[in-house]
């Protein structure tokens, strides 16, 4: 017998002994429990009183045995109902991610555009998938645009629009404690839109980001290491921990001593000529990484 068959078997087979014994208990238990001063026959009003009341007592007893049974197998199909619930929601997510992804591998720009936009409605509604498609979409930037094009000369010195929407999804997305880090190292992103962006810890190592907008980005803890940032717009922009090893600013926009004091600034960071000279910055650099 099936387990579920023999558990149902239990609780009838359970439900009719308690109806049994609820009955024998209304019949007879005036006269068990008290049975020295009740008479069988003839009864007397003090008699009917004690009777009376035994019975009012237990049918209220086992009203609330009832209600409470009522309250336990309610809550367990909430339960069961919210499962289910939550399974459609996850089938359906599923359902979606996959799609989304295909749609990633497309030839057609507009499809991997779609796609991209997709996977952000899904890191919205899923906390349970957002690292996964924040790696997806730096994934995909970084299959879409290599920093190393010497053999790639047909792309576009500009990032091609399905990528720079990959990049304001990221830019925009819900931030979580515990997300991966967004792994952007080697890419070509010159000219990228990324202002206002959420890149806290973003790894932009060997990066091509010249004249890319980032003006008030966060870059807190990011790192440019070895990262092309000539004439980049850093208006703004919180670099507080970023790590500058080897990187070139040369031409920066809106850069400032103070911004660059809250960075990390090394011995081979390239800076534009005023800020090189800087007494603080000078003072400030750290040996080559």
């Amino acid at each position: 017998m099936p387990p579920s068959r023999r558990r149902r078997v239990l609780l009838t087979a359970a439900a009719l002994l308690g109806v049994t014994v609820f009955a024998l208990l209304l019949w007879q238990g005036p006269w068990w429990l008290d049975g020295g001063h009740l008479r069988q026959h003839d009864l007397q009003p003090a008699d009917g009183a004690v009777i009376t009341g035994f019975r009012t007592t237990l049918v209220a007893l086992g009203a609330g045995v009832v209600a409470v049974l009522g309250l336990y197998y309610t809550h367990k199909g909430h339960q069961h109902t919210q499962a289910l619930f939550r399974a459609t929601v996850e089938e359906q997510v599923t359902g979606r991610y996959v799609e989304a992804v295909k749609l990633l591998g497309s030839d057609s720009a507009h499809q991997r555009i779609g796609g991209v936009f997709g996977l952000e409605r899904i890191m919205r509604d899923s906390v349970r998938d957002h690292s996964t498609v924040v790696e997806v979409l730096a994934a995909f930037i970084r299959g879409r645009s290599l920093a190393d094009d010497s053999d790639r000369p047909h792309l576009p010195r500009r990032a091609p629009e399905d990528v720079q929407a990959a990049l304001t999804v990221l830019g925009r997305r819900p931030v979580h404690a515990d997300e991966p880090r967004i792994d952007l190292r080697h890419t070509r992103l010159a000219f990228a839109r990324l202002q206002q962006a959420r890149l806290h810890r973003a790894d932009f190592e060997a990066a091509d980001l010249q004249g890319a907008d980032l003006v008030r980005t966060d870059l807190t803890e990011a790192d440019f290491e070895h990262t092309d940032l000539r004439g980049a717009n850093l208006t703004g922009a919180d670099l507080t921990g970023a790590k500058l090893a080897g990187a070139d600013l040369t031409g920066a926009w809106g850069l400032t001593a103070p911004q660059l004091l809250t960075a990390r600034v090394y011995a081979d960071t390239v800076l534009p000529p005023e800020l090189a000279s800087d007494p603080r910055i000078q003072a400030a650099r750290r040996p080559p990484a």
